[in-house]
């Protein structure tokens, strides 16, 4: 059946590679990918702020139908994120406590829901990183449709099986498989950089002569 499938993931991103990403913003790795990536405003962590990270294994599901979410978390390793298409939609929750837990005590790298969770306040107060774009107390049908590992796209995001997503208080990203090393490598110069300007304002010393620079450049009058 059309859009009713299991797939293998034929890739993911090394772990030691995801380690290396630990403790950069995700606004910095934002930024060196030209600022053209985003899992969407409404997409908010759920959980205590524990950072997320982790290799994608993807599912696309019928907006309000959780079948395959259950597949994937048995489906799923550890430190694997499982990011649900659910469309969406708001009307009911994908996932709540009980299935936080079992993810928990698989050792999975948590949740990102385009759609809603229930259970909320259980889920805040716990440290396994779920990401959705709402709440309610309606709970999920599973009837399927779906599709396990397949590529899905969050809010104009798209998201390969096996590729890096990241996640803080800011919100989600998605570092493509073949790109992780570069992106890592520019994100380093990048905090590097803004290290030194919060070292440059602690001692007074921070350079603002860019700003006058970029006006005059862009014709600004009475600079």
């Amino acid at each position: 059946m059309i859009g009713f499938e299991i797939h293998a993931r034929a890739r993911s991103v090394d772990p030691q590679l995801i380690a290396q990403f630990g403790g950069i913003p995700v606004a910095n790795i934002s930024d060196v990918m030209s600022r053209m990536t985003a899992g969407g405003a409404a997409l908010r962590p759920m959980h205590d702020g524990t950072p997320l990270a982790g290799p994608a294994l993807t599912v696309k599901c019928r907006p309000g139908d959780n079948l395959m979410v259950h597949k994937a978390l048995e489906l799923a390793a550890p430190g694997d994120v499982i990011v649900v298409d659910a469309g969406g939609d708001l009307t009911n929750a994908i996932i709540g406590e009980i299935m936080v837990r079992f993810a928990q005590r698989r050792a999975l790298g948590g949740f990102v829901i385009h759609g809603a969770i229930r259970d909320s306040a259980a889920l805040r107060a716990g440290s396994l990183p779920v990401y959705a774009a709402g709440v309610t107390h309606r709970g999920p049908y599973k009837d399927g449709p779906g599709s396990i590992n397949v590529p899905v796209s969050l809010g104009g995001m798209v998201i390969e099986p096996g590729d890096l997503v990241l996640g803080d208080d800011d919100g989600l990203l998605c570092v493509p498989y073949g790109q992780a090393q570069a992106i890592l490598d520019a994100a380093r110069e990048k905090q590097d950089i803004e290290e030194k300007m919060m070292a440059d304002i602690a001692a007074d010393q921070l350079d603002t002569s860019w700003i006058d620079a970029r006006l005059k450049a862009l014709g600004c009058q009475g600079v």
